[in-house]
């Protein structure tokens, strides 16, 4: 076991081959973390363009390789989180010419290509969501469509789903999407959250502040740092250092059954995954 005794999830970061990759695996380990939620970086990041919903499987499976790679690194274990950054709507709309709803059925082509690979038993959630700035309406309603087929293909292959999403702290028309798709709401995360959430769960960026209405709150939570992996913004959004250091954190403030609904319930109940039996 780690110093800690027990798991020690991030939730949502990202890695890249060309930058820290697993490097920054080794540092997470070092500082105490012992399981992984990867997801794949924007399909451009990673210089795809895609036309296809096909276009997005080097991004999925670059993804998985890394995951793989990992787990070889921590105490625990790693899981995949595929998807298609939100973002990508306004690069086909503004930059490539794409009208909104062809931007939606390539966006969801993408969706079914990472279901498929979840459906292989190589995801354990898919990603999706909507911007987070201002956009027409008609792009507004292409991306809730696309969360919405990202509803319906999680629920088809028995994953969960993360969303980017503006910043609320109610999702509960998402629920309610997720819940008519056959989807648990609770199995829908809104990543880079705030300390509270209604509608879907949170998976709560590691500001102090954040932390501490989670802990009050006494709902199911899960941990993360956004790291983005990204050679021209080391250490953004949050270092990979930083779950580690604010469960000890959390600790040392006497909020052990916090710890435990963050890195062993939440995580069993929102992706079936037991972290503490996946412990070396």
């Amino acid at each position: 076991m780690t110093e800690f005794d027990q798991p020690v999830l991030d939730d949502h970061l990202h890695l890249d081959a060309e930058n820290q990759g697993l490097d920054a695996v080794r540092e997470f380990s070092r500082a105490g973390g012992t399981h992984l939620l990867v997801v794949n970086k924007p399909s451009w990041h990673l210089g795809v363009e895609p036309d296809t919903g096909d276009d997005f499987r080097p991004v999925f499976e670059e993804t998985v390789r890394l995951v793989e790679a990992a787990r070889e690194i921590l105490d625990g274990e790693a899981w995949p989180v595929l998807g298609v950054h939100p973002g990508l709507v306004s690069r086909l709309v503004d930059e490539r010419g794409f009208s909104p709803e062809a931007a939606r059925d390539l966006m969801c082509a993408g969706i079914d290509e990472a279901a498929d690979v979840a459906s292989e038993g190589r995801a354990v959630a898919l990603k999706s969501g909507r911007p987070h700035y201002d956009v027409s309406d008609a792009v507004w309603d292409a991306s809730n469509a696309v969360i919405r087929h990202a509803c319906e293909r999680a629920a088809e292959v028995g994953v969960s789903l993360q969303l980017h999403t503006e910043a609320t702290e109610d999702l509960t028309e998402v629920g309610e999407w997720a819940e008519n798709a056959g989807l648990a709401p609770e199995r829908v995360v809104k990543h880079y959250a705030s300390g509270r959430l209604a509608g879907c769960t949170p998976s709560v960026m590691c500001e102090k502040e954040y932390l501490r209405d989670a802990v009050e709150s006494g709902e199911p939570f899960l941990m993360e740092t956004d790291f983005v992996d990204d050679a021209d913004r080391p250490g953004a959004v949050m270092g990979p250092k930083t779950v580690p250091r604010r469960v000890r954190w959390l600790l040392e403030d006497g909020h052990e059954d916090a710890v435990r609904r963050a890195h062993v319930e939440t995580p069993q109940a929102v992706y079936g995954v037991d972290t503490e039996a996946t412990m070396d």
